[in-house]
Formats: structure tokens, C-alpha cells, sequence
């Protein structure tokens, strides 16, 4: 009589556990890019980076995109001096050849992104 008990509270206990998305596939390629603006903290600014970023989710082989800010830290570790992040996932690394060749990501790299920023530092990442 027990036993049924147990399975039950154990099984309710393992659906509350979170998930996790699953791995990206081999081959894809993280694009991480980390901008500081050229006047920190303005607000537009900096909303006009995010605005910009985000036209760039329709280019093809862009498989998620995301913006977001540094998460202030004490930790030694973290560099949380930047104003903007840009995350892209691609298909692959030709993909994001493409990418950043196309005229939309050109578009937007010069009127908007280089203007606007002091200083740009990327990270690709392969799986």
C-alpha cells in the first residue's frame, strides 16, 4: 500500500521540476556581441541599439535573437561593463557569414550601432 504512495508523490515531485531547453544543434554558431555606448547611460540611445538589433531577426539562418543589458556584479569575475548585448544563434557558420554581410546587418551597423557606440567586442561560438 505504501509503495503506490511513494510512486505517486514522486512522480507529482519530478513534474515540478524545471526543464531546460535542449542543447543547440552541432554545427550551430553563437554570435555574442557587447557594445558600450558612446554616452553612457542615455536612455534613447540606448533604446535605439535595442530597436536596431531587434530588424535584424528577419535576416535568414538567424535562428533566435535577443537583446538585453548588463546584470550589475560584484564578482570579480564578470565584466559587466557594457550597455548592450546582442545575442544571435545561427544555422551555421555560413549562416552567419551571410548574416553579417547582408544588407540589412550593414544597414543597421552604420547608420545605427557604430554611431551610437564607442566600442564593439564580439564572441563567435561554435558547437
Amino acid at each position: 500500500m505504501k509503495l503506490p504512495l511513494v510512486l505517486a508523490a514522486a512522480l507529482s515531485l519530478a513534474s515540478c521540476a524545471p526543464t531546460l531547453a535542449p542543447p543547440a544543434a552541432r554545427g550551430t554558431v553563437d554570435h555574442v556581441v557587447l557594445m558600450w555606448q558612446k554616452r553612457p547611460g542615455n536612455a534613447a540611445d540606448r533604446q535605439e541599439i535595442i530597436a536596431a538589433c531587434d530588424k535584424l531577426r528577419v535576416i535568414p539562418g538567424a535562428i533566435f535573437l535577443d537583446t538585453g543589458t548588463a546584470l550589475p556584479s560584484d564578482r570579480p569575475v564578470v565584466d559587466d561593463s557594457f550597455d548592450v548585448a546582442l545575442l544571435v544563434r545561427f544555422t551555421s557558420a555560413d549562416a552567419m557569414k551571410s548574416y553579417l554581410t547582408d544588407p540589412r546587418h550593414v544597414a543597421q551597423l552604420n547608420a545605427v550601432l557604430k554611431p551610437k557606440t564607442s566600442r564593439i567586442l564580439v564572441y563567435d561560438i561554435t558547437r
